[in-house]
């Protein structure tokens, strides 16, 4: 009870602590001191006189790169994001004069009061400030899309930002978001002032959102660290592979001669294992099939979910959103519980097989330092990469959106993504946000032993005693918890106090147990069930989970109201799509599959399974990198946003088939000499947690974490 209570409390001052650390903006990815420094309000004068009365072409350069009225305002667009490399390319030196450019944001509400005279002779550029004004039933459209958003916002927590309505915005209204291409020794209210119109005669309002300028990313402690890190990592992967080469292919040797340490860095070992297919009777090979059309389902969502967030159509992107053609995107967030499921199941399927409850208690410090150590590695790296590299790979207007916020986090709370707390402290600050999952999985794999020891004795009665109260406790903890929690009544609140609460996401976990207990149990054997009973029960769950997906639909719309139907919905959806998918994966390894387990088991599935870990952690760091750096807001089309996700796919598979073969793989191969170490003095026991092997994919890939996320 006393360590309880010393975890709780460390809990809770790390995250009291950690509101500090953020808001001090320590380590941040770019240079804000120089925005300040280079502003000089004489220099800036002689420019702008310069540029209006001696030189129109540099002057049309400046207007040309932003300050105009969005297109698509009957649409709901109210962004622009002008030129970004146009304006920041602007480096003339004319009569003593160093002119360059400056891109800035700014925010603006839409329809204010203006007082401008017609008709509006002073006009002397391609902006005209009378016309933000938007009809009003186009507002009433967007307040629409911007309670839609809030939703999808509240989903995925403080990951993504929406123009139109943000909270830093002081302004009670929607905004229009301009670009600006300004001297770099002016602020926007000189460059307005001086080349546009007089803002205090017309009544023109805005606020400063952010700016930018060549060279505005210092290099920071923790990028000499990525370095350094990945530059040892380089040379190491590039000796053994040459001493794999050597052994192998020139010398022609035993392979089995070679130092298994040497080697186990060699990328062309690595990849050659990677795709290796070999029939393994170990294997539930339907398990591939659904992994894998898991993290493809997660990835397609995503990338609806990013593209919702910059439309150049955003009254379309409502109206598909709540059409039911949206439905299969719109119930994409049940994947999760997909991934929970696996966990569960594979947790007791794989850990019945190899120890006792006994010999569980008895080894409990490496049953947990093998689940850490083995997704530690993959995790490390790109939790460096987010905070140092992910900030220089490119750049565009909404790099501060994504990338830099991105960065920051990283750089702020990387240590709460590294010990999987990031739920507790910084939910809404996560450093790679989609790691919330892992913390809740690390989490539940941490209280799994005070069910796995009854699971794992002897006594049947026992095992089943232990897994249906695990999941109606947990069960009725997470209904009550809804159900009598006010902050959940708040959309906002959504993220924080449900989607990644554990309270509220533990139930699937518990029900892959119970269906990893049963395929135990069934191992050596298979069930058998009349032809009429397992069809009707097959056909029953199938008709269950495209009813779950109906009602996750209804109660996602903005006009669904009924708050009792949504808490039986947040509490029993998950649950009930866990139980339908655990009772299909039952029945494909009982031979009643059919069908559903040949397209399921085909070899296709094997490589994408084998690599869904990277995939999950890196998918969204291409996502917002491709986009940050896009120079106007995105058209939205279901075709288009098709092809872009089959591109981001394709893309993430290949940097995480390498990131496996070169990070995850290595490092699997020297905590399996690890633990042969440390079990030579306890060979029964320890090795058994070594040796689990998840889902028999590869000897080299014994990675529960392959479960994937």
């Amino acid at each position: 009870m006393k360590t309880i209570l010393l975890v709780l409390t460390i809990i809770f001052c790390s995250k009291a602590w950690a509101k500090l650390y953020l808001d001090k903006k320590v380590k941040f990815p770019l240079d804000t001191d120089l925005y300040e420094r280079v502003l000089d309000k004489q220099e800036c004068q002689r420019q702008l006189k310069y540029i209006q009365q001696n030189d129109s072409l540099l002057m049309a350069r400046f207007l040309d790169s932003g300050m105009r009225v969005p297109r698509g305002i009957l649409k709901g667009n109210l962004v622009d994001l002008g030129n970004y490399p146009q304006c920041l390319e602007i480096h003339s030196f004319v009569k003593d004069m160093s002119i360059e450019g400056k891109f800035c944001m700014i925010k603006v509400p839409v329809n204010q009061n203006l007082q401008l005279p017609p008709p509006f002779k002073n006009f002397t550029s391609n902006f005209d400030p009378g016309a933000l004004r938007i009809h009003t039933k186009v507002f009433e459209n967007l307040r629409d899309y911007t309670r839609n958003m809030e939703k999808i916002r509240a989903t995925f927590g403080g990951e993504l930002t929406d123009f139109r309505n943000d909270e830093s915005n002081s302004f009670s209204s929607l905004t229009f978001h301009l670009a600006m291409c300004v001297p770099k020794v002016c602020t926007t209210e000189e460059t307005i002032a001086g080349l546009l119109f007089n803002m205090t005669a017309v009544g023109f309002e805005y606020e400063d959102d952010y700016c930018r300028l060549p060279n505005d990313k210092p290099w920071a402690l923790v990028d000499y660290v990525a370095v350094m890190i990945f530059s040892i990592l380089g040379l190491l992967i590039c000796i053994c592979t040459y001493y794999d080469v050597n052994h192998n292919i020139l010398s022609q040797k035993d392979p089995k001669e070679a130092n298994e340490i040497l080697i186990a860095f060699s990328a062309l070992k690595n990849c050659r294992q990677l795709l290796v297919i070999k029939p393994n009777p170990n294997n539930i090979n339907c398990l591939d099939g659904i992994r894998s059309l898991a993290i493809f389902w997660v990835i397609v969502g995503h990338v609806f979910y990013i593209i919702g967030f910059i439309p150049a159509n955003p009254i379309d992107t409502v109206n598909w959103s709540q059409s039911y053609e949206s439905l299969w995107i719109t119930t994409a967030t049940l994947t999760v519980d997909t991934f929970f499921l696996l966990s569960g199941l594979l947790l007791v399927y794989i850990t019945a097989k190899k120890l006792t409850g006994r010999e569980l208690i008895k080894n409990l410090p490496f049953f947990y330092l093998n689940r850490l150590l083995r997704m530690f590695p993959l995790l490390a790296a790109v939790v460096l990469y987010e905070a140092s590299f992910s900030n220089r790979v490119a750049d565009g207007p909404l790099w501060n959106r994504f990338m830099v916020n991105n960065a920051h986090k990283c750089r702020t709370f990387w240590w709460t993504t590294l010990l999987h707390l990031q739920n507790f402290i910084n939910p809404q600050q996560a450093c790679v946000g989609v790691t919330w999952y892992l913390a809740i999985d690390v989490q539940l794999h941490i209280l799994s032993p005070i069910v796995l020891y009854w699971v794992l004795g002897r006594s049947k009665a026992s095992a089943w005693t232990a897994l249906t109260t695990a999941v109606f406790s947990s069960l009725a903890a997470s209904t009550i918890y809804i159900f009598l929690s006010e902050p959940l009544k708040e959309t906002l609140n959504n993220y924080i106090y449900y989607y990644v609460n554990i309270l509220t996401r533990a139930p699937p976990f518990f029900v892959g147990l119970v269906y990893g207990y049963m395929l135990h149990l069934w191992r050596k054997r298979r069930a058998k069930i009349h032809t009429i009973v397992h069809s009707f029960i097959t056909s029953f769950f199938i008709c269950l989970l495209i009813l779950i997906l109906y009602c996750k639909f209804k109660g996602d719309q903005v006009d669904f109201e009924n708050n009792t139907m949504k808490s039986l919905f947040l509490s029993f959806l998950r649950p009930l799509w866990s139980l339908s998918l655990g009772w299909i994966i039952f029945a494909c390894v009982n031979g009643y599959g059919g069908p559903i387990n040949w397209f399921l088991s085909l070899n296709i599935w094997i490589i994408p399974a084998r690599i869904s870990y990277a995939m999950y952690l890196i998918h969204m760091s291409v996502m917002f990198a491709v986009y940050s750096t896009t120079l106007q807001p995105v058209y939205f089309t279901v075709g288009s946003a098709m092809f872009d996700a089959f591109g981001f796919l394709w893309l993430s598979m290949f940097v995480a088939f390498f990131l496996t073969a070169l990070i995850d793989a290595p490092f699997a191969i020297l905590f399996k000499k690890l633990f042969e170490c440390m079990s030579q003095k306890k060979p029964n026991t320890n090795k058994k947690i070594e040796e689990r092997n998840e889902n028999g994919n590869s000897q080299t890939f014994k990675n529960e974490t392959q479960l994937n996320r």
